[in-house]
């Protein structure tokens, strides 16, 4: 798939994602008209939609053959619609005074500066339990299964735990060791969950499910990288969000660690690592195609 096919693809999809986080979020009923606002201004305010991209196309990837999935495509989306729901209220708290604090996000102003800390935080929280309330409906059989997998990942031990570890880190003497810490916990986690989630809900075999989440531990990394580097080289226009921030608040990156040269080959070496071993795992065949070469993008980007 060349780049052009991979980026029409890519678009395609987002938008079938972005009508249905849409559908779902308008639909739901008795949520107080601030809070809903809010939670539609950051969840609906643009954005990659990454990681219920990359659920999605690992589904597609083992649907192929005689294998039959635990739930219907449709029922993936719900399950990758409640993804994106627990990654944009993990960036609603991300950007508040108390940790990052910044003004912009995906181009536009931060939800607690469009409406205020309070309702931020609300919103913030009710995409949290909205999200695991369709994880409940979406995932059939394996519903505790996949429950288990992306609560893992956002917990204490992955994504929040991450960010615990980030805040510490501010300004303190920092190795590249415990970025990596730092970084698999508040990134490569929901990463490399994304990508298992979607071959769980095809129902592929444990050991192609371990895999797969190795490589996106990998995977992971070299997106994050990429943040680190882009944070120092692009603009704000470019990222959406207030370029030079890990730089002013002395966050633990790689950059700081190892300079920008050795930044961007430790974050290339870290994605192709991932993406060979993802290129071991996944069956032949063109949705396993287009799956590698959307994560190849992890960290060749702009933005």
């Amino acid at each position: 798939m060349d780049n052009r096919e991979l980026h029409v693809e890519l678009a395609r999809e987002r938008k079938v994602v972005e009508k249905a986080l849409a559908r779902i979020l308008r639909s739901q009923k008795g949520i107080p008209t601030r809070l809903k606002d809010a939670m539609m201004h950051s969840l609906l305010g643009g954005g990659k939609r990454l990681r219920p991209i990359l659920l999605l196309w690992t589904y597609d990837a083992y649907c192929g053959g005689r294998r039959k999935p635990a739930v219907s495509r449709e029922m993936a989306l719900v399950a990758a619609c409640a993804l994106e729901m627990l990654h944009t209220y993990s960036l609603i708290h991300d950007d508040l005074p108390a940790m990052d604090d910044d003004i912009l996000r995906r181009g536009r102003p931060t939800c607690h500066v469009q409406f205020d800390e309070a309702t931020a935080i609300l919103a913030g929280d009710g995409l949290q339990a909205l999200a695991f309330t369709l994880l409940a409906r979406s995932g059939g059989s394996l519903v505790g299964e996949l429950v288990q997998v992306l609560g893992k990942a956002v917990g204490p031990a992955g994504m929040v735990g991450g960010q615990q570890d980030d805040l510490d880190a501010e300004k303190q003497e920092v190795d590249a060791g415990l970025v990596r810490r730092i970084h698999l916990g508040k990134t490569a986690a929901l990463l490399a969950a994304s990508l298992e989630a979607g071959a769980l809900l095809a129902k592929a075999p444990p050991e192609a499910r371990q895999g797969i989440h190795r490589a996106g531990l990998n995977l992971g990394l070299a997106f994050q990288g990429a943040d680190d580097v882009l944070d120092v080289t692009a603009t704000s226009g470019q990222l959406g969000k207030s370029a030079g921030k890990d730089q002013a608040a002395g966050k633990a990156t790689w950059v700081r660690v190892d300079g920008l040269a050795k930044a961007r080959a430790r974050t290339e070496r870290y994605g192709r690592m991932g993406l060979k071993k993802l290129s071991g795992i996944l069956p032949s065949g063109a949705a396993s195609q287009r799956l590698q070469a959307a994560c190849s993008l992890m960290w060749n980007r702009d933005r």
